[in-house]
């Protein structure tokens, strides 16, 4: 998978590998050809999984897809910081 010089996955890597179909699971953004959604992965990742346990867990899925689906949530969120009280 190709980089930008700033090591953010190129904009087309991640449009080839995640789509957000109505039909497939209600409209969340998941990895192309599957039903696994970008939350899902996400979830697995923040739960402590590492990209190795993702991949045994889901053996369709590629490390690619894995990166594009980080990829793809880091370019979605808000660009605003959230206040989180400490």
């Amino acid at each position: 998978m190709q980089h930008t010089s700033d090591g953010r996955l190129l904009a087309m890597a991640v449009v080839s590998r995640i789509t957000a179909d109505p039909a497939i699971m209600a409209g969340a953004p998941a990895i192309r050809g599957t039903r696994i959604t970008v939350s899902a992965v996400l979830g697995q990742l923040a739960a402590g999984s590492t990209v190795e346990e993702l991949l045994a867990d889901y053996p369709s899925l590629t490390r690619d897809d894995v990166l594009a689906a980080l990829a793809f949530a880091a370019e979605t969120m808000p660009q605003e910081r959230p206040f989180i009280a400490a």
